[in-house]
């Protein structure tokens, strides 16, 4: 399986998108400032996540929610209350 995700910081309450196939270890390494993209905002939450038995469409979902603003609005709207408990 492949996955989508969206983390909440934290220490800055800003979210990041990212994709993976092992999401238990990714998320360990986001929050032992392993992953070099998120280092300096660990902690985080894990707020949200999408499965997929493809690779590329994970890779498509992930870009797509990174670079198209109103893909993402729309993941905030439909995940509102899990953004603003984290």
């Amino acid at each position: 399986m492949f996955y989508v995700y969206v983390l909440k910081s934290k220490k800055d309450n800003n979210l990041y998108v990212g994709s993976t196939n092992d999401l238990k270890r990714r998320f360990q390494e986001h929050n032992s400032g392993k992953a070099r993209s998120t280092k300096s905002r660990a902690p985080f939450n894990l707020v949200y996540y999408e499965s997929y038995t493809s690779e590329s469409d994970a890779r498509k979902r992930e870009h797509n929610l990174k670079l198209d603003g109103r893909a993402l609005a729309q993941l905030k709207v439909r995940i509102k209350e899990s953004i603003f408990i984290s």
